[in-house]
């Protein structure tokens, strides 16, 4: 069962990369971005691609130009999200047969992601738009648009973030952090799928 939590590897590392998109994988989280301003990203993503391109969606985060989304593209991944909500990059994505998933904060940049060709939406940071603002805006957007809760949401708040019709959330330092083992990464990755899960029960 593919859970919708995107695990944010920032600052991971291409030697440690496949142990732990295996930890996060075995626990039930099956969509792994790498931001771009982590060390050797590109090969992070080719080796997590190599050993897992047909059991997970893989790709990178912080992917803020075009030639960012080409070396994605070069190097197997499938996903791009971006802090920031860039039509080119959109573009691109969507003309490389990737996913977007673009980083908005206002219903003005929301709707323009939408209008670029989004696949959905990153809610970032989640924290200072809120719940009460996330429910205002998501009155107004399309239905079919998932948005994903990203920045200071954790466990505790699945429920309440779900209830006002988030699709999903991106988890980072609570899953992974530079210096967490693999198996460190995948009692937390359990922990949070059964957070989830609950939250869904």
């Amino acid at each position: 069962m593919s859970r919708p939590l995107i695990a944010i590897l920032r600052g991971v590392t291409t030697p440690e990369a496949t142990d732990i998109a295996a930890a996060l994988i075995d626990a039930g989280i099956d969509r792994i971005e790498v931001p771009l301003n982590s060390p050797t990203p590109f090969d992070s993503i080719r080796a997590m691609v190599d050993a897992f391109g047909d059991r997970a969606l893989i790709g990178a985060g912080t992917v803020l130009t075009v030639a960012d989304v080409e070396n994605v593209k070069a190097a197997g991944g499938k996903l791009i999200v971006s802090p920031n909500a860039d039509a080119d990059v959109i573009a691109a994505t969507k003309a490389h047969g990737m996913q977007s998933f673009p980083g908005v904060l206002t219903p003005t940049e929301m709707f323009a992601a939408i209008k670029a060709g989004a696949d959905g939406l990153k809610i970032f940071p989640a924290f200072k738009l809120g719940l009460d603002g996330f429910k205002a805006v998501k009155a107004v957007l399309p239905k079919d648009v998932p948005v994903f809760a990203v920045g200071g949401v954790g466990a505790a708040d699945f429920k309440a973030w779900l209830d006002a019709g988030a699709a999903g959330f991106g988890m980072g330092s609570s899953l992974y952090a530079p210096g967490f083992t693999a198996d460190e990464v995948s009692k937390r990755a359990t922990a949070m799928v059964a957070a989830y899960d609950e939250a869904t029960s």
